[in-house]
């Protein structure tokens, strides 16, 4: 039977739905993870170094995804006895970055007919036709694809930028804002460009500006914190690592604001 093809999901499209075996049993997407955000992601292949560091730290950081109301959907392409196989490999035998023993309780998703990684354009044959690319969707509680990251076979992921992703858009959710370069919890963020000459005045008090169309203010976290029932010393954490980034760059911020008196 001839290989179906599909454009691969973008941006503010809904994620394809789909019924897949995988390590935790039947998978119903999106039904199964209803009200939850989802960071449904691909790797190339079983027992294998690299997707094996990935591994490793995906099964270190479940918690603290699952604390952002957050749940992890990985998928390759072979089978479950190929997977359990591994991930019991990688909880007896395997340590990195100081993880060992750990515990891989996310679904990992046995796609042997390529059917969806081809859905989700995880296959991509300039860099192979059997092999999935590593491929990351974050995926709303609406089941809307709100970000897309695809890494070559070679390279693992950086896990600090997934979870910042994830973190930026359920705070842009919540509170409305708009959020810089390199952005951490605690960093200012970044005002809209006035849409009219009146909103071109940059006095407006607490915000810093360079010039009319790049101003900058702080971001109060309140106490319902945008990153969502995570630990109250993750909170303390980055209001601390927010507040000294704010004091480095305290000089700059005088300079822009003494440009537009």
């Amino acid at each position: 039977m001839e290989n179906r093809t599909y454009p691969m999901p973008l941006i503010g499209d809904k994620a394809p739905a789909f019924e897949a075996e995988s390590t935790q049993g039947k998978i119903r997407f999106p039904k199964d993870f209803k009200g939850k955000w989802v960071i449904f992601f691909s790797h190339p292949s079983d027992f294998t170094p690299i997707c094996t560091t990935e591994f490793v730290l995906f099964g270190a950081m479940q918690e603290e995804f699952e604390a952002l109301n957050c749940k992890l959907l990985g998928l390759s392409v072979g089978t479950n006895a190929s997977h359990i196989a591994w991930m019991r490999s990688i909880h007896d035998r395997i340590e990195y970055k100081g993880h060992r023993h750990v515990a891989l309780r996310f679904p990992l998703i046995a796609d042997m007919s390529m059917e969806v990684a081809r859905m989700y354009g995880m296959i991509q044959p300039s860099a192979s036709t059997t092999a999935a690319v590593r491929t990351v969707f974050f995926i709303d509680p609406a089941a809307t694809i709100r970000a897309v990251i695809s890494y070559p076979m070679q390279l693992g992921r950086n896990f600090d930028e997934l979870k910042r992703i994830l973190v930026g858009l359920q705070t842009i959710d919540r509170h409305h804002v708009a959020l810089p370069a390199d952005w951490r919890p605690g960093d200012d963020i970044v005002v809209p460009a006035p849409v009219t000459y009146d909103g071109t005045d940059a006095s407006a008090e607490g915000m810093t500006c360079c010039d009319w169309y790049f101003c900058t203010r702080p971001f109060a976290e309140t106490k319902e914190s945008p990153v969502e029932g995570a630990p109250k010393h993750a909170d303390e954490r980055h209001a601390t690592a927010g507040k000294e980034r704010s004091e480095a760059d305290a000089p700059a911020k005088e300079a822009c604001t003494a440009k537009m008196r």
